[in-house]
């Protein structure tokens, strides 16, 4: 059976009808659309984990400033800072640290995974990794995730957008956020109806947010929201499996965050003319980045 990849509500239906995980049916789909034996498909789904892995560790160990000035460090201070006094909880503050560390490593050209995009790539997998600390589980259960990550995102891309010109950074970081709420709810032992569930809380709650990145550098806001990213990414994972439900169905959340895609002005999509771009401080930035390249 070829998957289309045209509604979560498919994902939910299929997985409860031959029950299975959302995971299972996207490695099924994935050898059979490559006509890979399933081993090699995960072998090459584990190997951008480890990606994933090592840019978080590069990420936390850079000690410098980018060569706009704009960003550094962060990686370094939050995970010293989420070992000694952070209030929100060591899962959190982890979680956090992790997503700033590997934003700000895409910052400095280092190797990253899109997830589903560079300007969001520390949401997912800051969210994963933290969550299989917290659990002690094995690589194979995180790498299974990620193909659930990638069925939501397959949807999100092809009913509405990734991309930050297009749609807005809820596109992006919140397009993210959605994915790694299905995945950490899997992860958690969830049902694929509960997965939904966390995906459309998640891109409910970054509903709107503009792409509006200063000198037009995936920097400010990009690396911080990365951060508000995972969080939202967590708190909707609890909220679904807590049993609070979302009445829209997550398709429906879909198509309206595309609506509001199309429905932003063009200053506010990457084009960095609107938004915090367009304060004198960001306008100042743009100067002196021109002026340096």
């Amino acid at each position: 059976m070829m998957i289309t990849y045209d509604s979560v509500e498919f994902f939910v239906k299929t997985a409860a009808e031959q029950n299975t995980t959302i995971s299972a049916l996207v490695l099924d789909d994935q050898a059979e659309l490559f006509a890979l034996p399933k081993e090699d498909v995960f072998s090459r789904m584990a190997a951008s984990y480890e990606v994933m892995k090592e840019g978080a560790r590069a990420g936390a160990g850079q000690n410098g400033i980018s060569a706009s000035g704009l960003s550094g460090n962060g990686g370094y201070k939050l995970t010293a800072y989420a070992q000694q006094k952070a209030f929100s909880g060591a899962f959190c503050a982890n979680a956090i640290a992790r997503a700033v560390a590997l934003a700000e490593h895409n910052a400095s050209m280092g190797k990253i995974v899109a997830a589903p995009t560079a300007g969001s790539c520390g949401i997912l997998p800051a969210a994963l990794i933290t969550m299989q600390e917290e659990l002690s589980l094995p690589d194979e259960a995180v790498v299974m995730a990620l193909f659930t990550a990638g069925a939501f995102g397959m949807v999100i891309a092809r009913q509405a957008s990734i991309s930050g010109a297009e749609g807005g950074c809820q596109a992006e970081c919140g397009s993210a956020a959605a994915i790694a709420a299905a995945a950490l709810v899997e992860l958690a032992g969830g049902s694929p109806a509960v997965c939904s569930t966390a995906c459309a809380i998640a891109l409910s709650n970054q509903m709107g947010l503009v792409c509006d990145p200063i000198a037009g550098l995936v920097e400010v806001p990009c690396i911080v929201r990365n951060a508000g990213g995972v969080t939202c990414a967590i708190t909707a994972a609890e909220l679904a499996l807590g049993g609070i439900m979302f009445p829209v169905p997550t398709d429906e959340v879909i198509g309206a965050m595309r609506e509001v895609g199309v429905a932003l002005p063009l200053s506010l999509r990457e084009t960095a003319q609107g938004g915090l771009a367009a304060t004198s401080f960001g306008r100042a930035c743009k100067l002196d980045c021109t002026q340096m390249a």
